[in-house]
């Protein structure tokens, strides 16, 4: 018996992590279509129809609503109708694929990196206390002045008036100084660091010194120095460090948090995409691929068999269903 399904905007691109074809992990499946995570090698996933596909197909088509895998499962005397008909089926898809660029909602609640909600506090201690004006002037050092800075405990930084959005700009001007080599003073001062703060790693995977990593460990032995004039509770975080800066690097939301009335700006999505640098080809941008067509699905059984089939799938009375991930799709035709 031949099975035509005639469908129409079948996604074949997946979001989340593992398949449908195994029970869910106890944190459920993680999702993937975040453009952080989208950047990551293996996670633009793209999917094709398969066996596993059309056996779910069949069994939603006979009335059977469990998931495929539970299905096949062979304990508390499940029956699955398939069983020994699974060997005898197999399946031609004649898509028509395009690619469009869609915007999916990021469900997990995740914030945004480099946003903040309500009104700024400037008047937080962090920038009205009798320290800050040193310990953000750390921020206001050249690269060979900073350096001088971290090997010399009597080295005098110079003290700068600022707020959170002042203190935020700055450092993202130092985000985006590029690498440097490791030579001369930078060698001392990341010897010097490494004695403070063994666990911190300065070098990127070329082996260069990321600047900006300098500074916010600087922050830090700042802190430390300062704290032999004056009383440094109210910079710290309860756990003892600056609040969204680590001694490597700095995330904006976390910082903002603190001197903010709001919360988190929440990330409601982003467009499926991803831009990559391919080797001989350039910049390739993948999107997510629908596909409209027709799938046939033959079951080599006899025409007893066939027939029972055929009732079992009028009986059932299924009238529309998911071919994949979203779409509409229907059988067309059935023939024995």
């Amino acid at each position: 018996m031949i099975i035509s399904i005639e469908y129409e905007a079948s996604w074949r691109n997946s979001f989340l992590d593992g398949d449908n074809n195994s029970p869910l992990p106890k944190g459920g499946r993680e999702y993937l279509g975040s453009m952080t995570t989208l950047k990551k090698d293996d996670n633009f996933i793209e999917r094709t129809v398969t066996l596993n596909t059309v056996m779910g197909l069949l069994n939603r088509l006979i009335g059977d609503q469990r998931k495929l895998y539970q299905a096949r499962e062979k304990m508390n005397a499940n029956f699955y109708y398939f069983e020994d008909i699974e060997p005898k089926i197999s399946f031609e898809d004649k898509p028509l694929l395009t690619n469009e660029i869609i915007y999916i909602r990021n469900m997990k609640g995740s914030t945004d990196q480099n946003s903040f909600t309500g009104m700024i506090k400037s008047t937080d201690p962090m920038f009205s206390s009798d320290y800050s004006g040193e310990l953000w002037g750390i921020l206001a050092l050249d690269l060979q002045s900073l350096c001088d800075f971290i090997v010399n405990e009597s080295f005098l930084v110079p003290c700068i008036n600022t707020d959170p959005l002042k203190a935020c700009a700055l450092i993202e001007e130092l985000e985006a100084l590029k690498p440097v080599s490791i030579d001369g003073v930078i060698t001392e001062a990341t010897k010097c660091l490494a004695t403070h703060f063994p666990e911190t790693v300065y070098l990127n995977n070329k082996g260069l010194v990321i600047s900006s990593s300098l500074y916010c460990s600087a922050l830090y032995l700042q802190l430390g120095r300062l704290a032999k004039r004056f009383d440094m509770t109210s910079a710290l975080t309860k756990s003892g460090g600056i609040s969204g800066i680590s001694k490597r690097g700095f995330t904006k939301k976390d910082f903002m948090d603190r001197f903010t009335t709001g919360k988190k700006k929440m990330l409601w999505g982003n467009p499926f995409i991803l831009k990559k640098l391919v080797k001989g080809q350039g910049e390739v941008t993948s999107m997510l691929t629908k596909a409209s067509g027709q799938l046939e699905i033959t079951i080599d059984v006899e025409r007893e068999k066939a027939e029972e089939i055929k009732d079992l799938i009028n009986n059932a009375g299924v009238s529309a269903f998911y071919l994949g991930k979203k779409g509409l799709a229907y059988v067309s035709k059935i023939r024995i």
